[in-house]
């Protein structure tokens, strides 16, 4: 068991954590979850034992381990495998023991204890954990200094995994991780027998693998039972709880007051009237729960464009002189919403790169229109914001030539109005430097979004608003991400980028995550018959969305359309001299004849759009 008793932790005169307390239950896997800034990574360094609070402590069982993955990667000669086994400790120290030790009952003593240990199974397990995070049989074997900031981390991770502690801490363990990886760690976490705290801002894997969820807010911490959709169930209960209470308080207060006012100055009420000040001075009030205005997300609209946007032809690309993609044959329209799947390095961000333009075919053709703008969202251009500069400034000096009304009003899409728009960025949270980055490539209104990992800075509250803005959008998307719940919410079309190429996957998310537990991601080879007829099935079922989704947003603009038309001739009828003068020239009778007509046009495109939507509803 791990408690949590009344832990405070305040950082430059600012309480972060205020007398949290929680007893998690021995083997219970639990998601900390709060929104950016709330001291997530503050509590599971306290817990680790790197950061000392004010006051309070956390305890486990005498003799406990406690896993935690130190801030600074593994580096130098030695290889991903010899690092992973030098984390067990005790069977390392037991080896080299065994090599030495001359006394025959120390010998069998040691030898016991290695078999009890499992230790001569331990060199599979840690190439299997390694595999499972991406480490081919080759990666395996290169020293650590060879590889980039984001493998020497899933080393580290998978050290911490080999090591079995019995308290293991996770703080964003897939941020490093491709989707294929994050799905083989659900799978891992799923089966770990010990006691699991996990920071986590996705929705999926939350829900697939705690069983309760931790609240941080305003600096208390809340257990729930169960996975996040049983929270976001939870705590609405809650908030409506809170909110009929808080409306009964003010009834009472109201009352109170009301009641002291008419008999205060009454000598023979006025005792009566004291009591109640006093009962009015006890009501402590209910706090009402946080919601952060500046939470926003809003792409503007492109002008339309004619399909397709992009053709692949037989096309090629790469770096140098060295191809890395082969034989792509793509096309992209308005309306796509794709997915670009495959393990990191297989090639996603370099045919995002093509798509952007940053790259040129080196084989094969790539059309595209000449009117068409590109938004392209990478983790660098959150890296490389100035932080002595503030999002007003950026997009200023980005939106040259614009009026300070249309800088703020793009500002404003994205949260950053009022104060926000001159705060440093450097005083930035990791998810408002991505939605500032997110606004500086939509400022143009693209036709396209290309967004390589969006979510990595962002809670679980952002990424819900960014769904909901990209379904909003009405240009195209192609989106790289590990975070199961964006694709299944925003992607109708699955690209797979493996084997030096990219093709589409006939299937679901739901499909394409059973191959990779499979081990056979990337294939497509080896289906039953059954499987093929499902995935033909499932394919079909998906362009019938796609064709419903588009239905439902034509009508809503005919709908939009004729409904501003029938205004218009309203306000014509009312007042002729105030009409537009094409309408101001038509007689009475040419009006209505007109309102009838465009009322019918009107209600032919409701119900166009009922239609579609409950097919999409349906669907």
């Amino acid at each position: 068991m791990l408690n949590l008793n009344g832990i405070t932790v305040r950082l430059g005169g600012r309480t972060i954590i205020d007398g949290a307390s929680a007893a998690l239950p021995p083997g219970s896997r639990v998601g900390l979850i709060g929104r950016n800034g709330a001291g997530k990574s503050t509590l599971v360094r306290v817990i680790a034992g790197m950061l000392e609070p004010d006051d309070g402590a956390a305890e486990m069982p005498k003799g406990s381990r406690l896993g935690y993955i130190a801030q600074e990667a593994p580096d130098g000669e030695a290889t991903p495998f010899d690092t992973v086994l030098a984390a067990d400790v005790e069977r390392a120290a037991l080896m080299i023991r065994s090599e030495t030790e001359e006394d025959p009952d120390k010998l069998g003593d040691i030898y016991e204890r290695l078999i009890a240990i499992d230790a001569y199974t331990a060199p599979a397990r840690a190439a299997s954990i390694l595999q499972g995070l991406g480490f081919d049989e080759a990666m395996q074997a290169r020293p650590l200094k060879s590889f980039s900031g984001g493998w020497k981390m899933r080393v580290a991770l998978a050290a911490l995994l080999f090591s079995a502690p019995d308290v293991l801490l996770l703080d964003e363990p897939s941020n490093h991780l491709d989707l294929e990886a994050v799905m083989w760690l659900e799978d891992f976490l799923k089966s770990y027998r010990a006691t699991i705290l996990l920071v986590s801002h996705e929705r999926d894997f939350l829900n697939n693998v705690v069983d309760h969820i931790l609240h941080l807010q305003g600096g208390k911490v809340t257990l729930y039972p169960g996975g996040y959709d049983s929270f976001e169930r939870q705590r609405a209960e809650r908030m409506a709880q809170l909110a009929a209470a808080k409306a009964n308080q003010e009834a009472q207060r109201a009352k109170l007051q009301d009641y002291i006012a008419r008999n205060s100055a009454r000598a023979s009420t006025a005792k009566q009237a004291q009591s109640r000040q006093k009962m009015l001075s006890k009501l402590q009030p209910i706090a009402e729960m946080a919601n952060d205005p500046t939470l926003s997300f809003g792409f503007p609209d492109p002008d339309a464009l004619r399909p397709p946007l992009i053709t692949l032809d037989m096309a090629s690309v790469g770096y140098a002189e060295t191809p890395i993609l082969k034989r792509l044959n793509l096309r992209i329209d308005p309306d796509d919403r794709i997915a670009l799947l495959g393990r990191n390095g297989n090639g996603k961000t370099t045919l995002a790169r093509l798509l952007a333009a940053q790259l040129t075919p080196m084989d094969g053709d790539m059309g595209s229109s000449g009117k068409m703008r590109v938004g392209y969202f990478t983790q660098y251009q959150v890296e490389e914001l100035d932080a002595d500069d503030t999002p007003l400034e950026h997009m200023t000096r980005i939106m040259r030539g614009a009026t300070p009304a249309a800088v703020r009003a793009q500002l404003g899409r994205f949260g950053f109005s009022g104060d926000k728009a001159t705060t440093k960025v450097g005083r930035l949270s990791g998810g408002e430097r991505a939605r500032l980055a997110l606004a500086l490539i939509t400022r143009e209104a693209p036709h396209l979004l290309i967004l390589d990992e969006p979510t990595n800075h962002l809670d679980v509250d952002a990424r819900e608003a960014l769904v909901q803005a990209l379904n909003a959008y009405t240009g195209a998307v192609v989106l790289v991400s590990h975070d199961r719940h964006m694709l299944e919410m925003t992607a109708d079309r699955l690209v797979l980028v493996d084997d030096g190429t990219a093709r589409e996957f006939d299937g679901t998310l739901d499909d394409y995550i059973a191959f990779v537990l499979k081990g056979d991601a990337g294939s497509g080879d080896g289906q039953s018959k059954a499987e093929r007829k499902a995935a033909k099935k499932t394919a079909l079922a998906r362009d019938a969305e796609k064709a419903l989704r588009k239905e439902a947003r034509d009508a809503e603009a005919e709908t939009a359309r004729w409904s501003a038309e029938v205004a218009k001739l309203d306000a014509a009828m009312a007042d002729p001299k105030r009409a537009e003068p094409a309408l101001a020239r038509l007689s009475m009778t040419e009006l209505m004849k007109r309102r009838a007509d465009a009322a019918a046009k009107l209600e032919t495109a409701e119900a166009r759009w009922l239609e579609a939507s409950e097919g999409l509803e349906t669907a």
